[in-house]
């Protein structure tokens, strides 16, 4: 992966979590998969890092939506 896209995810609060491959930010209760990032430019990714929820819980940022119980335990993971 591009380290722009790295940089722009860490400077934007954002941890990798290894085991999962994501990317996550709690206080902005927004995921992105490896492969989203990957597969995304950098002004696409800071444009959905910027934006604002539109509802309270999480958002996922994936190539292929996960599945719902994917998304729980994500959640139950993450706080």
């Amino acid at each position: 992966m591009r380290a722009d896209k790295i940089r722009i995810l860490n400077e934007a609060g954002y941890a990798y979590k290894f085991d999962r491959g994501i990317y996550f930010n709690p206080m902005r209760k927004k995921i992105f998969s490896i492969e989203f990032v990957e597969d995304h430019d950098e002004q696409e990714l800071e444009r959905l890092i910027g934006e604002d929820r539109r509802e309270n819980s999480w958002e996922f940022y994936f190539n292929t939506p996960p599945s719902g119980a994917v998304k729980a335990e994500l959640e139950r993971a993450l706080g």
